[in-house]
């Protein structure tokens, strides 16, 4: 073989590779429910070894995040993963969660699932409250606590092991908890999935009738962003 047919064997073969990773992370990312590696063996038409490696290497990037059923989904690294991607869903997100601040007088996030991990991409204050909450964008906390976190699990397949808690916010489609993350706050959250992504709409109060009036307006508005994100994509 010439040089020149191994430098033409070579780019072919890493334009396989490219190839695959792309319809493998398209595959996680659009999934409702994620992939477990046979799963995307199967889609891609590989071996599993072939189909782990892609999986590790988009894990490693931050792409996608393996969580504790095993199933593979879209990580926050989707997000930054291009600037023009980064700002088409801040323009998508920031006007939704100011106006839900204001007219339910809470500070509102967008929380997306990294791992095992719930992570502020975007929190909007309330001039309403009186006080800052104090809370940023890219705080996080573990997925075991607090409404964010019970939003982020609802959102897995449903599994015998789920908490009643789980059960529960995935039946009546929000989560409700009080002093897990910070004391003296209550929190309400609401599971939505953009663009293959698991997201919460979270609010946070120190007053339980301010959350107590905000869970319909914070339904209608989880509806509103989903739709407006998706038909933007």
């Amino acid at each position: 073989m010439t040089v020149q047919q191994e430098q033409t064997s070579g780019s072919t073969l890493g334009a396989q590779t490219l190839v695959r990773g792309l319809r493998a992370l398209r595959a996680v990312a659009l999934s409702p429910t994620g992939m477990s590696i046979a799963e995307l063996a199967e889609h891609l038409g590989v071996h599993r070894s072939i189909a782990n490696r892609i999986l590790a290497a988009l894990s490693d990037a931050r792409l996608i995040a393996r969580g504790p059923d095993g199933r593979f989904r879209g990580a926050v690294g989707l997000v930054n993963l291009a600037e023009g991607g980064l700002s088409a869903l801040s323009v998508a997100v920031k006007p939704q969660l100011a106006a839900l601040a204001d007219e339910v007088g809470a500070t509102v996030a967008l929380f997306v699932r990294e791992g095992d991990d719930a992570v502020a991409l975007s929190v909007v204050e309330s001039a309403r409250q009186g006080f800052r909450m104090g809370f940023q964008v890219g705080d996080r906390h573990v997925i075991d606590r607090g409404a964010a976190g019970l939003a982020l699990r609802v959102l897995e397949p449903p599994r015998e092991s789920d908490s009643e808690r789980v059960t529960e916010a995935r039946e009546i489609g929000y989560a409700r908890t009080f002093g897990e993350i910070e004391p003296n706050l209550h929190g309400l959250a609401i599971p939505l999935r953009i663009a293959g992504i698991d997201c919460c709409v979270n609010m946070v109060s120190n007053r339980p009738e301010v959350l107590d009036a905000a869970i319909e307006p914070a339904l209608a508005a989880c509806a509103k962003l989903s739709e407006q994100v998706e038909s933007s994509a």
